[in-house]
């Protein structure tokens, strides 16, 4: 990431590696990719807001989830609105983490540093949603079952400390912060934001969300940790 003038721009991957990221098509798979970061970031939201609803009581989650499942052609829907577009995002992603230069050693400007912390947080994601899918799935203990939804979620995320205590919470912020500075970045490369003004006002608006989607995840969290579970 550069200033210009007083405005920020976002970097991106050298030219030498434009060829290797689709050559005369470089500009719509980073568009692309972008895309997919805003369909994945509003659903990261929404999914931070219904497990939030645990708060409330296991009826009102379970409540949720059933609407979810009632969904016509939900395999459909999951693959087209989440799957796809989570796979496209991290190996675009995960090449223009390879092939970046991170210059905030040479120009320590603040939103240089939010482009390293994005960088940062795209790899634990990346790691913590594949942990997730797989350990919902019942790889490692307990599987989430739609029936007893608020349960089934704490016997499987409250199964060690470690995973309630260390592995969500950090999964969470990472979700939070790389979605609320994706979106920022967003407003610029989509030529939403290209003032300095447009900027900042943009950015407060996206430290707000990451604000409402971090107490939104640490409170379903804890709502996990205190809840009921499953009698051994």
């Amino acid at each position: 990431m550069e200033r210009i003038g007083r405005q920020v721009t976002t970097a991106t991957a050298p030219d030498r590696t434009v060829p290797l990221l689709g050559g005369k098509h470089h500009f719509l798979l980073r568009r692309l990719h972008s895309l997919t970061g805003i369909v994945f970031g509003g659903y990261v939201a929404v999914h931070l807001t219904v497990n939030a609803s645990l708060a409330q009581g296991g009826n009102v989650f379970q409540t949720q989830v059933d609407k979810i499942h009632s969904l016509p052609f939900l395999p459909a829907i999951e693959w087209l609105f989440l799957y796809i577009p989570i796979i496209y995002h991290t190996i675009y992603g995960g090449w223009i983490i390879l092939t970046g230069q991170p210059n905030n050693g040479s120009y320590p400007y603040f939103k240089n540093t939010f482009y390293l912390l994005q960088r940062v947080s795209a790899v634990i994601l990346a790691v913590f949603i594949l942990y997730h899918v797989v350990s919902m799935k019942g790889w490692f203990g307990s599987a989430f079952d739609p029936a007893r939804a608020a349960v089934s979620t704490r016997d499987n995320i409250d199964a060690h400390w470690l995973i309630a205590g260390l592995v969500y919470p950090i999964g969470i912020l990472a979700a939070c912060y790389h979605t609320a500075n994706g979106f920022w970045t967003a407003g610029i490369s989509w030529g939403l934001t290209t003032t300095a003004g447009g900027q900042k006002r943009w950015g407060l608006l996206c430290a707000g969300l990451f604000a409402l989607m971090a107490g939104a995840g640490m409170l379903a969290l804890y709502a996990v940790i205190a809840g009921p579970h499953t009698a051994s």
